[in-house]
């Protein structure tokens, strides 16, 4: 290497430190607007295909593919707000509220019924408030820094939302041409590097779809189990079953299982029996059935690698490392898959 080499090695590597140093407040909201974008892509290709078909006989060919691709990011952006964005942004707020009312011990679970009935299963006096104030002030410190960094969260958020909103937008649009750009640029050969590639993308839809997919829906159905059954708090739950459900099998359980014993416990029967009956023949299928059908096989990782993602993603950058966290960690697998096969590494 040459004196010309190691200086622009240099360069580059203190240009790329400065833009990470730039980015790193929003860092988190660029990597989920690359996810987003990966997610909606497919229906780009074919909704530009459409609207370029549609505007072939009316504009030049170059134009028309430009104004299909034009328009199918923009209709792609408009619907992930309305059916995505915006109800997310309503469950968000009222879990905030949950949690913040949690937190300060405040709940509208009757509590005095299970300290009862724990007391009189063991002999034991649990204060199951404290247990729970306890619980949803340490979610407030992970994710928002604090009841009192709600507000800031909140605002950095919005701007963060804008921002990647605008980066879906143009990845939509460009993100083949950087795909290439990748290709081109990297300093491997060209066929470790279609590998490289080709795992990468297998191992993120089988993160994204695979894992994170089945998990939010899995929530959500017994999310709205817990919500028929008269379940305070249901969002605020539904939000823990959503980290916890990536445990396959038992881990939306976890929330609810005690939920259905609580419903006994203060003499509603029927509602528990019921949320019961629903958790094992409903909200157990979801797990039983679509993750097999939806995970790609090749781009399996160990539901405890996912589970580890996901708590330090939160952990690391808030809510969106729920996404970022098992994105990162599959990436790195993959690196390595390709590290181990293409280099003969044992």
């Amino acid at each position: 290497m040459n004196r010309g080499q190691s200086f622009l090695l240099l360069l580059i590597g203190s240009v790329a430190l400065l833009t990470l140093f730039v980015i790193s407040p929003f860092v988190e909201y660029v990597i989920a607007s690359a996810i987003l974008a990966y997610v909606l892509y497919p229906f780009h290709v074919r909704l530009s295909r459409r609207f370029r078909r549609a505007l072939a006989g009316r504009f030049r060919e170059s134009l028309s593919r430009r104004l299909g691709n034009m328009l199918s990011a923009l209709l792609l952006i408009v619907s992930s707000i309305v059916a995505v964005i915006l109800p997310l942004a309503y469950i968000s707020w009222v879990f905030v509220r949950d949690l913040t009312e949690i937190a300060r011990g405040n709940t509208d679970i009757d509590v005095a019924a299970i300290e009862a009935e724990i007391a009189a299963l063991t002999g034991e006096q649990i204060e199951v408030g404290e247990v729970l104030a306890a619980v949803g002030q340490l979610l407030a410190n992970t994710l928002f820094g604090g009841v009192g960094g709600i507000v800031t969260t909140a605002l950095r958020a919005s701007v963060g939302l804008s921002l990647a909103l605008f980066l879906v937008y143009y990845t939509l649009l460009d993100g083949p041409a950087f795909v290439r750009w990748l290709r081109l640029t990297s300093p491997l050969p060209s066929n470790v590097t279609a590998d490289l590639v080709d795992r990468v993308d297998a191992m993120t839809r089988g993160v994204v779809i695979g894992h994170i997919v089945v998990a939010l829906l899995q929530a959500l159905v017994a999310g709205i189990g817990l919500w028929a059954a008269g379940i305070p708090n249901a969002v605020f739950w539904t939000f823990v079953m959503a980290v916890l459900a990536l445990l396959p099998l038992i881990g939306a359980f976890f929330v609810w299982g005690p939920a259905a014993a609580y419903l006994v416990a203060v003499d509603q029967v029927a509602a528990g029996v019921f949320l019961a009956l629903y958790g094992v023949f409903v909200i157990a299928m979801v797990d039983n059935y679509a993750r097999p059908i939806v995970i790609d096989q090749q781009a399996h990782l160990n539901p405890a690698v996912i589970l580890l993602g996901v708590f330090g993603g939160i952990y690391s950058v808030g809510f969106t490392g729920l996404f970022v966290g098992p994105i990162v960690i599959g990436v790195l697998a993959a690196t390595l898959e390709t590290f181990r096969e293409d280099y003969d590494v044992i």
